[in-house]
């Protein structure tokens, strides 16, 4: 078990874990996509399990201690919002900074991320595009294993 700090949100029944650099848009990207309909799992702080079921490996998400149901506003302050206590992992964003646009590829490579020995689908992501929503959509029916 790790405690990351990252953001997670239930979309759809799958996963997304957000990770990045403090000010790269992890609640922001969050609040967008439970206006969309996404459920909080976790916000700031993800507690990571690595949860076994006979010969499979799954990367479970679960809501950090003393944070539940909470979310940051930047600039505003703290909402309380509806929440999943755990998820299953389906994918990972990696957000990058404006400053970092040059390093995302065009048409990436599938790649992984391991994390808490489990591997999961992994993308270097920019939050702050009008369409980052629809991405993350697009990228969960094309990366989730």
């Amino acid at each position: 078990m790790a405690l990351l700090h990252a953001t997670c949100v239930n979309l759809e029944g799958q996963g997304v874990l957000i990770m990045g650099p403090s000010g790269s848009g992890k609640s922001d990207l969050a609040l967008r996509l439970i206006e969309q309909g996404a459920r909080l799992v976790s916000d700031d702080y993800v507690k990571l399990v690595h949860q076994k079921e006979g010969s499979a490996a799954h990367l479970l998400a679960e809501t950090a201690p003393n944070i539940e149901g909470l979310i940051e506003v930047h600039n505003v302050g703290l909402l309380e919002s509806e929440y999943d206590a755990s998820i299953p992992v389906k994918l990972v964003l990696e957000l990058v900074t404006s400053g970092q646009l040059d390093s995302l590829e065009r048409l990436p490579e599938k790649a992984m991320i391991t994390l808490e020995g489990v591997a999961v689908p992994y993308l270097k992501f920019y939050a702050f595009e009008a369409s980052a929503t629809a991405k993350v959509k697009a990228a969960l029916s094309i990366l989730s294993v």
